[in-house]
């Protein structure tokens, strides 16, 4: 493949936007290869013995070869094809392919608040920064298409190029729930997506949510620990939420009342389910449907 790599000068507008790329870029290591090559601005270079620290963050991908990773909260772990390594500003670290193998490289570099608000907020651990995604075709594809807007700097490009890291990051997060999911409680995606529906199909019935756990064969409390870990949440809040959206409907394209929808959605009383609805969404069922209700001719 050919190595590309570059490093991006950033405005006071560019930084308002809340992240910024500084340096995107791809190669190949060849296994008689020393490491790192030695063509890269004086921040960025290191040498084994001293290692690293770097004031941004990167997410490097290898997506062929092996070699080793050490830093300061994870110490040494070796890599592996279809990983990411993930690095943090002041986190000390060094990293190198094997000799015998090399490895095939992708990497940005970033920061900003927005960075700073995904990977300091536990969304990702400075302890666990090697993330096996396996050879992904969507992952290269994604810094493949950041390195090409790079090498134009056309007017706007770092909001685009910024976006396309958020996804990036967003991507590897869902892969790592995928797997943590699978190797915690199996794959229950199957099950889930039949709870939604039968959720959605009871949602003007006085069917319970422990009936729904028979009706799966599973008990409530597992139900309930799966649901929340492949939705973010519970079965209870889901079910909430679907209420709410069919009280919305009703209110505005219907002319029930307020104590027949909430006869229909199985409230106890109007009186509850005004209080209800007004602790979801701000407003009474009339004020909302005062205000929202569309103009009919």
């Amino acid at each position: 493949m050919e190595s590309y790599y570059k490093y991006l000068p950033t405005s006071g507008e560019d930084d308002k936007w809340g992240m910024t790329l500084l340096n995107a870029g791809c190669g190949e290591i060849m296994d008689t290869e020393s490491y790192p090559v030695q063509n890269h601005p004086a921040p960025y270079q290191f040498k084994w013995q001293n290692g690293r620290l770097l004031q941004e963050y990167q997410l490097i991908y290898i997506s062929k070869g092996e070699g080793i990773f050490e830093s300061e909260s994870a110490g040494t772990m070796p890599v592996h094809a279809g990983t990411i390594i993930l690095l943090f500003p002041g986190e000390w670290h060094r990293y190198c392919p094997n000799l015998n193998t090399g490895w095939v490289e992708y990497w940005v570099g970033f920061k900003g608040n927005i960075a700073d608000s995904i990977l300091e907020n536990s969304f990702f651990q400075r302890k666990s920064p090697l993330i096996h995604t396996g050879i992904r075709p969507d992952i290269i594809s994604l810094y493949q298409d950041i390195m090409v807007h790079t090498q134009t700097e056309s007017p706007g490009y770092q909001p685009l190029v910024s976006g396309m890291v958020v996804h990036l990051l967003g991507l590897i997060y869902s892969l790592t729930k995928q797997q943590g999911l699978a190797q915690e409680i199996g794959d229950h995606q199957q099950l889930v997506q039949k709870a939604m529906v039968l959720i959605r199909e009871v949602t003007e019935t006085k069917i319970t949510l422990e009936d729904i756990a028979d009706q799966l064969q599973i008990g409530y409390s597992l139900f309930r620990k799966i649901f929340k870990k492949h939705t973010g949440l519970a079965p209870g809040q889901y079910l909430n939420q679907l209420k709410i959206e069919r009280a919305k409907n009703h209110l505005l394209y219907s002319d029930k009342l307020i104590k027949e929808i909430a006869y229909e959605l199985n409230f106890e009383s109007e009186y509850y389910f005004s209080k209800f609805f007004k602790e979801k969404t701000g407003f009474s069922p009339l004020a909302f449907k005062k205000n929202y209700t569309l103009v009919r001719t």
